[in-house]
């Protein structure tokens, strides 16, 4: 199938990455993991010492900033300014970050203009949370997967379970944070579009939502 720009939204643990990774495999287009471009900026923004809610310095490194997006046989790895950083994206500490410039607009224009450009040729799933609404509320395929908080809970403290420090109380309360931080923000709040086809996968494997997704492709 071809020829189709897909969008996958939803909150922190409803499962967007692994679905998102997952659809672009089958239909074979390239997956966009577009927190991860504001992790990116994060850690950047982070190694240079320029705090969250400092916007002028943010725009200076959104400015001296060049991100790729390149697809390997080993996944899709993210470059900043030439500089493998994929690995170094997923800490607590980088996602706290990211949650905070991601509601900054220097960066959001910036990478509005980087994921537009992503997208420009289709062929792609973008994962994220306002990519039906804000990114590209032209795409040809909206989704939006949600879930319970605490069945969101127990799926990311699975992911950090290397992490003692990280118990399933805690991470409960960082995403419940993020939720209201995300969905009561004034610049490109977390929700669904109108026109969104919405699937709730508390109870649904993987599989279960890979197949739902594709059967509306």
């Amino acid at each position: 199938m071809r020829g189709l720009l897909i969008t996958i939204d939803g909150p922190a643990g409803a499962g967007k990455t692994t679905v998102s990774r997952r659809v672009a495999e089958q239909l074979g287009y390239r997956y966009v993991d577009t927190g991860a471009l504001y992790r990116t900026v994060a850690l950047t923004a982070r190694a240079a010492g320029i705090e969250p809610d400092d916007d002028a310095g943010l725009a200076g490194v959104c400015d001296g900033l060049a991100i790729e997006v390149v697809r390997t046989a080993g996944g899709t790895r993210f470059l900043a300014n030439g500089d493998d950083v994929a690995d170094r994206l997923r800490t607590p500490e980088i996602t706290r970050m990211a949650s905070a410039v991601s509601a900054r607009p220097a960066v959001r224009r910036h990478l509005l203009a980087v994921q537009r450009e992503l997208g420009r040729e289709k062929n792609a799933v973008f994962e994220g949370r306002d990519m039906g609404t804000v990114v590209f509320p032209e795409a040809d395929r909206k989704f939006f997967l949600e879930a319970d908080l605490d069945a969101r809970a127990r799926r990311r403290h699975a992911e950090l379970a290397a992490d003692p420090n990280e118990t399933l109380e805690t991470v409960r309360e960082a995403i419940r944070r993020r939720d209201e931080d995300d969905s009561t923000r004034a610049l490109a709040p977390l929700k669904p579009a109108p026109d969104a086809i919405r699937i709730d996968t508390t109870d649904l494997d993987i599989d279960g939502v890979v197949s739902a997704i594709l059967a509306h492709c």
